[in-house]
């Protein structure tokens, strides 16, 4: 029998492990460990930017970059490869995939020169590219995603009102303001 369980609440999914772990002696568990899109938008989604832009220059290369056009971009690469290799056993920690998922983007080594472990080449498995392509598309769109009930969401970056870099618009400023500050009143 196989059983394919979706969009279950963590309260169902924490009963039904139970239930699985009382009779595990009788039953074969597998977890589907392939790399879905959504999978990927939430990899991509923990990296920080410059391991997200590694990962995006894997992918744009059609999932296999030469490392010394890698290093053109990021210089060493340790930075960007270590957060990659942190992704992948944080997610199964949050419980965002399952153990057992492999990493989506591996090194590839001069199999010439076994002794000297300087990678060559970074790839991904051809499958996974198009998940990948699919979630950098809704991360590049997430903002458009979202649902605002009055219009656009402002700005972190936004000013208050009355703070705009208008000469005619007066602005309020404290007790140590200087000489050459304006001040309304």
């Amino acid at each position: 029998m196989k059983i394919t369980i979706e969009g279950a609440s963590e309260d169902f999914e924490q009963k039904l492990l139970a239930l699985l772990a009382e009779h595990r002696h009788e039953l074969t568990v597998t977890a589907d460990t392939e790399w879905t899109t959504d999978r990927a938008e939430r990899y991509l989604r923990s990296l920080p930017a410059g391991a997200r832009r590694f990962a995006e220059l894997v992918v744009d290369s059609d999932g296999y970059a030469d490392a010394d056009t890698l290093r053109e971009q990021f210089g060493k690469l340790n930075g960007p490869t270590v957060a990659l290799s942190r992704a992948v056993p944080r997610g199964v920690r949050e419980g965002w995939w399952p153990e057992g998922t492999r990493a989506p983007i591996g090194v590839v080594y001069d199999p010439n020169n076994p002794s000297w472990q300087k990678a060559i080449a970074y790839e991904m498995p051809r499958e996974n590219v198009p998940l990948f392509r699919e979630a950098f598309v809704r991360l590049d769109a997430a903002p458009a995603r979202l649902n605002w009930d009055d219009g656009d969401a402002p700005s972190a970056l936004d000013l208050p009102p009355g703070w705009g870099a208008d000469d005619d618009v007066p602005r309020v400023l404290g007790p140590n303001s200087g000489p050459n500050d304006r001040s309304s009143g």
